[in-house]
């Protein structure tokens, strides 16, 4: 509808928020492996602390952005697979990519 939080986000920010529908795994199986590779870290690790979980999964996703290649993506890194598009298509960008670890603030 356009109505919620996120939405707003979004068009504030001419994000086009497209939805997948259900049970199609096509559309979402790069979602659902990385939840399922996220799920197999969470479950063979003892975590001492939340300080150690939240650095755990920052690990996690620094390695699958930048090391780890997706045969959707031709078999590169989701970071390189954005430098690329980046080079080509730097208006689509409002910031230049970067190695960075992290999310953005």
């Amino acid at each position: 509808t356009g109505a919620h939080a996120f939405d707003q986000v979004c068009a504030a920010n001419h994000v086009e928020h497209r939805l997948i529908k259900p049970r199609i795994p096509q559309t979402n199986g790069m979602i659902e492996r990385f939840n399922g590779r996220i799920a197999d870290v969470l479950a063979t690790t003892r975590f001492d602390s939340s300080q150690h979980l939240t650095d755990t999964i920052k690990r996690y996703v620094q390695v699958y952005n930048q090391h780890i290649p997706q045969k959707a993506l031709g078999h590169i890194p989701p970071l390189q697979a954005m430098k690329s598009w980046y080079q080509k298509q730097p208006k689509l960008f409002k910031k230049r990519v970067y190695n960075l670890a992290g999310l953005d603030s």
